[in-house]
């Protein structure tokens, strides 16, 4: 191991990057290949390179910006590809004893920090319970002390995640829940620690108690209601689940995948179903459900939703373009609907281009559907008849082929 070079290692100096993050972005995506690659031959050799890493990284990336949080993303996309790496080696017990020590090491030694999220997996690098427990015996008279009254219990200790995971991986649930009980605060990412160890010790219905009582204004609705939705999904009650976790739990980045993540999980129900559940549970937005209710080929209510309430016009000309051939009575509604929400004035920086854009669809949705030009023309042109803030704009770049 020791006279293999990895080629990660010199670019993963102290203070190597600046302040940008696409270079260290692109740098931690190189290791991590190299890692991978090596871990096909020689795993052993792969998780020496990943303690390497990790020891390397939150040092190389300390001037990088991460106010977008996408160097920290990054390292935390890493640390779950390394842990596995490192876990799965097959060593001696003073090889992996040294692995933790060194990994320990960085995790004191990271100032931001970056690497934080490694605690979480600090009972999966031990790998064996009498492991995880020493190093819990460690972590626990420290987190003691430091909720002990009289003190604040505000202090910090980079070992208190790691101490949970170790506990966890230990076997020690009851231990777990016992030190928990003594946190001066209900924080969530503390006491998540204490539903898994409710769950293990098979008491399912105290741990959703237990996950509930961190709903507070500050908790994180989404994460707590997934935790609970996951402990009635594992004991096959999959409606109690759906009605009472399901839209909280899996809210995505955007409608269309919030929309997906449900279905996904619950293929037992049907989507317009779920759909209207989605849409039941924010009245007002009806119209953003408009991409998800095209996914799944749910025309008719597509159309419905975006004409209650607007969504970017840019996506319902698109709808008309893609889908004029397959499905025209449904590009023609979304091509007609996107002109009146351009003509009320929806939309971010509209052009005319993208009016010409939505015309264009229109007419050839139309051929498709066997109606002629002049017809909607003329749906148009009473569309731009009212006193609207988008009409004079629009009537502008349509003039000239609405009346040829």
């Amino acid at each position: 191991m020791t006279s293999y070079k990895w080629q990660f290692a010199p670019r993963f100096r102290k203070s190597a990057f600046g302040w940008k993050s696409d270079k260290p972005i692109q740098g931690i995506k190189e290791a991590l290949t190299e890692i991978k690659q090596v871990a096909k031959k020689e795993p052993v050799l792969a998780a020496e390179g990943a303690v390497l890493f990790l020891e390397k990284i939150a040092p190389a990336i300390e001037q990088v910006d991460s106010s977008s949080g996408a160097i920290g993303s990054m390292v935390n996309r890493a640390i779950d590809t390394l842990v596995p790496i490192i876990a799965k080696a097959k060593v001696d017990q003073p090889v992996r004893d040294r692995w933790l020590d060194r990994l320990w090491n960085a995790i004191e030694d990271d100032q931001i920090p970056y690497i934080e999220y490694l605690g979480d997996y600090w009972g999966e690098l031990c790998v064996t319970p009498g492991t995880a427990s020493r190093w819990a015996d460690e972590f626990m008279p420290v987190i003691e002390d430091m909720w002990a009254p009289p003190s604040s219990g505000h202090g910090y200790f980079s070992g208190m995640t790691a101490c949970f995971s170790a506990l966890y991986t230990a076997g020690r649930y009851q231990d777990l829940l016992t030190l928990l009980d003594k946190a001066p605060f209900n924080m969530w990412w503390d006491r998540r620690w204490g539903v898994k160890a409710l769950v293990a010790l098979g008491k399912k219905s105290e741990a959703i108690c237990y996950a509930e009582d961190n709903k507070g204004l500050n908790d994180p609705v989404s994460a707590i209601a997934g935790a609970c939705e996951e402990i009635l999904l594992s004991s096959g009650l999959f409606d109690e689940a759906y009605n009472r976790y399901a839209l909280k739990a899996n809210q995505g980045t955007t409608y269309l995948a919030t929309f997906r993540a449900i279905v996904k999980k619950y293929p037992h129900k049907s989507a317009a179903d779920i759909l209207r559940d989605l849409v039941a549970n924010q009245p007002g937005s009806e119209g953003k459900w408009f991409a998800a209710a095209k996914d799944a080929g749910l025309f008719d209510l597509a159309i419905e939703l975006v004409s209650k309430s607007p969504t970017d016009p840019r996506t319902l000309v698109r709808a008309a373009r893609d889908y004029a051939e397959q499905q025209p009575d449904f590009a023609l509604s979304a091509g007609l609907t996107a002109l009146y929400w351009m003509s009320q004035g929806y939309g971010y920086q509209i052009t005319a281009t993208d009016v010409l854009d939505a015309y264009k669809s229109l007419m050839l949705a139309a051929n498709h559907a066997g109606i002629a030009e002049a017809q909607i023309k003329a749906r148009i042109q009473e569309t731009l008849r009212e006193k609207t803030p988008g009409n004079a704009f629009m009537l502008s770049a349509l003039n000239y082929l609405l009346e040829s």
